[in-house]
């Protein structure tokens, strides 16, 4: 009887063993996965500031140049191919506008981009711990290093 458990023991054994490896390989490509979805994260909130603040500058710049204007000036809203006679008070409050929305955007990406920054150490450092319990891992992994 013993002779017949032996084979189907070590069988077991190998397929829990692989199981094991599997789902460690799993786990870490996962991770990698994540780490690479959030440093994308991270870049895109990076262009969405820099458009915001390029916005908001352009903003700024026309608001400043209005109000050198005076108020008697015709003053004109470009739409698409068009330019329309606007007064001076409705282009100053609309860039106001686009001022204090830009302002708001950038703040709320600000935080994203504080939350996404978390997010990475996190996954770094969860990285890095599986990488020192098993230095064999580490060898595996480091020819699949993300751009």
């Amino acid at each position: 009887m013993t002779d017949d458990l032996l084979p189907k023991v070590m069988v077991l054994s190998w397929m829990i063993r692989l199981y094991i490896e599997v789902e460690w390989v799993l786990f870490n490509m996962l991770q990698s996965i994540k780490q690479s979805l959030l440093l994308l994260s991270t870049r895109l909130v990076q262009n969405q500031m820099r458009n915001k603040e390029g916005e908001k500058k352009r903003a700024f710049l026309t608001l400043e140049e209005l109000r050198q204007l005076s108020d008697d000036t015709n003053t004109y809203k470009s739409i698409e191919r068009e330019f329309v006679l606007e007064p001076k008070s409705a282009l100053m409050s609309e860039q106001e506008q686009k001022l204090k929305d830009s302002e708001a955007a950038i703040a709320g990406l600000q935080t994203s981009k504080e939350y996404l920054e978390k997010q990475m150490a996190e996954v770094e450092n969860n990285l890095r711990e599986l990488l020192q319990q098993d230095p064999g891992l580490a060898r595996q992994i480091m020819p699949m290093t993300v751009m």
